[in-house]
């Protein structure tokens, strides 16, 4: 689902692509990436921002709103990591 945030970075995208990256991904590698490709051609560096663009948009819908985090090469990982039910975690009931 399109939100109101997710259009603005949309718009911000269009402008000046490498501050859409800059927003989804903070200064990282993909950031020196997408200004790299907005230098070389506008059009490769629009692709990249709306690439990064869709990747943040998919992480929202799969782990909710602010339930993720950015790791780096446009990948997105949950922030809380459900522990599986009926599975003990490590050192369980040790006394050590």
């Amino acid at each position: 689902m399109v939100k109101g945030s997710d259009i603005l970075i949309i718009i911000v995208a269009i402008i000046f692509p490498p501050a859409a990256a800059g927003f989804i991904t903070g200064c990282s590698c993909d950031l020196l990436i997408n200004i790299a490709l907005t230098l070389l051609g506008y059009i490769p560096g629009h692709i990249h921002a709306f690439w990064l663009i869709y990747r943040r948009m998919k992480a929202e819908e799969t782990y909710g709103h602010g339930g993720y985090r950015y790791t780096g090469n446009a990948t997105f990982e949950p922030i809380n990591q459900q522990i599986h039910a009926g599975v003990p975690p490590a050192n369980y009931g040790s006394t050590v």
